[in-house]
């Protein structure tokens, strides 16, 4: 434990700020909470990023829960992954106990049953929530070979494919429409087109095209189309209160991969689209990657060299990223370092491998008075071990800290406040309906019937043009016909009549002279 005046006096200063700031808690000194030694975040720093990570039933989300609270009452806007729902509970007030006001107190806390403002949303209309959705185009090559588990040459090979489809204006909106495209590139009307592109084989097509069917048959095809989602949409302010955006992701151990990545999309999008502001008072959205190892398992080096390009230059946009999952050694080194703020809850060491994540935990903290390997084992639920950047950009003196409880609801929302929200939100006509317009299906489809019917009306043409002809006959019988039709003719007729009373004149008249 720790006692040491000199501890607390070092924490006191090191976590007073002169600008607003998130509290997290009190440090705990011999077990008890001291009110006066206040551990907070500031929120100019919040842009630079945090950790909040800890062994499963730790306390992980009810931190992430009371620093969405307090981002939305200085009015940033969050935006969190609700994997299992329990963060629906944010819009709704909290109950007050005993238990409660009792803990609250001893470290300082004033509670007041509190609601925010809440928009809930699901990943293509598979849940309560308003529909996200993306198009394949804007969720690109590098993000889908991910999702696919594509290797370094098949996801070099859909850049190509991504680069056709570009090229020859074939709108890559859905997944029926990357497919249409590979299958045009493997058929025998594609095949020059597939030679033109020199890096790409039939057989690398005829992978990613399986790997696609595959993934449309685990219910992808949802996930991707139109309306596709405007990010500027996490950014509203409802009545000085920031919005907090909740996206469910129902049955995501079925598809961890395709969420994950998902939210990496988000988080993308946002880049590309938000100005450049560089330092500011506050941030305008903080990012919750909840689970964030499903983001990184089994990662290409390209797309992790996305992901750490994107965290470290998404500051400049005034957006804030925490990653939020078991231990540190889940998050690559190159994300990892640019994480200012921690905050870790208890680890176990039951196994080697436990051992082993907790040594490298205690390795990505400052030095402190602390015997790490011994607190972050012992942390309750509901503890936790915190260093933040202070407003200088140096890390503050690492904290025993017992964390304040929510305001809202510590439970999830029910199905019916759920759905009266959902409904009441401008959001929800503007992206419930699917709109499937003209795309790459649809053009070579249509590409395909027209060189179809061309063909048919070509061979038509030509045999109306030119009927078959008949096999000549014998010249003999040629012969014979011709002579039966001059014989049959009326000249020759009365040629023969003419002649032929000639000739008998001629015969029987002598004879008759002479007799």
């Amino acid at each position: 434990m720790v006692e040491s005046k000199d501890v607390v006096e070092s924490v006191k200063q090191g976590y007073a700020f002169e600008g607003p700031a998130i509290e997290l808690g009190a440090l705990l000194v011999d077990g008890t909470p001291d009110p006066a030694a206040a551990v907070r975040i500031p929120l100019s720093m919040v842009n630079r990023h945090g950790l909040v990570a800890g062994a499963t039933g730790t306390g992980k989300t009810k931190t992430l829960q009371l620093m969405a609270e307090q981002l939305s009452a200085a009015g940033v806007a969050v935006f969190a992954a609700d994997i299992k729902g329990d963060l629906s509970g944010i819009s709704q007030p909290g109950q007050e106990s005993e238990k409660l006001l009792a803990r609250t107190k001893t470290i300082g806390q004033e509670w007041t049953a509190s609601g925010f403002p809440a928009e809930f949303y699901t990943l293509g209309g598979q849940g309560t929530g308003v529909p996200i959705r993306a198009t394949i185009t804007s969720f690109g090559p590098v993000l889908l070979s991910k999702v696919l588990g594509l290797n370094d040459v098949q996801e070099s090979s859909l850049g190509l494919i991504f680069h056709y489809a570009d090229k020859q204006g074939l709108p890559l909106l859905d997944l029926k429409d990357l497919r249409a495209v590979i299958q045009h590139l493997t058929s025998d009307e594609g095949k020059e087109d597939l030679k033109s592109l020199g890096g790409l084989s039939s057989a690398t097509a005829g992978v990613i095209l399986r790997a696609l069917i595959g993934f449309a048959d685990q219910g992808a095809d949802a996930f991707f189309g139109e309306p596709e989602f405007d990010t500027a949409d996490l950014l509203r302010v409802t009545d000085g209160k920031g919005m907090v955006s909740l996206l469910e992701l129902p049955n995501v151990q079925d598809r961890p991969a395709l969420f994950s990545t998902f939210l990496m999309w988000l988080l993308a999008d946002l880049f590309h689209d938000l100005p450049e502001v560089g330092d500011v008072d506050k941030p305008k959205l903080v990012f919750f990657f909840d689970e964030a190892h499903l983001l990184f398992d089994d990662a290409s080096k390209a797309f992790l060299d996305s992901i750490a390009q994107t965290v470290r230059l998404i500051r400049s946009k005034g957006v804030g990223v925490f990653f939020v999952t078991q231990t540190p050694k889940d998050v690559p080194d190159d994300v990892l370092a640019q994480l200012g703020s921690r905050v870790q809850h208890q680890l176990r060491a039951h196994t080697p491998n436990d051992a082993k994540a907790l040594k490298a935990t205690v390795s990505t903290f400052p030095n402190s008075s602390y015997d790490l390997s011994e607190v972050l084992t012992s942390l309750g639920i509901g503890e936790a071990v915190v260093t933040v950047m202070n407003e200088k950009g140096a890390p503050t003196p690492v904290a025993w800290t017992r964390l304040r409880a929510p305001q809202s609801l510590m439970a999830p929302a029910s199905p019916e406040q759920m759905t009266a929200s959902v409904q009441a939100s401008p959001n929800s006509s503007k992206y419930a309906e699917v709109v499937d317009r003209e795309s790459a299906y649809e053009k070579l489809t249509a590409k395909l019937e027209a060189g179809a019917a061309q063909a048919q009306a070509e061979a038509e043409a030509k045999a109306q043009a030119k009927p078959a002809e008949a096999k000549p006959a014998p010249r003999a019988k040629q012969e014979k016909s011709m002579v039966e039709q001059v014989i049959g003719s009326s000249a020759f007729k009365q040629f023969a009549r003419s002649a032929g009373r000639e000739i008998v004149r001629g015969l029987f008249g002598a004879a008759r002279r002479k007799r």
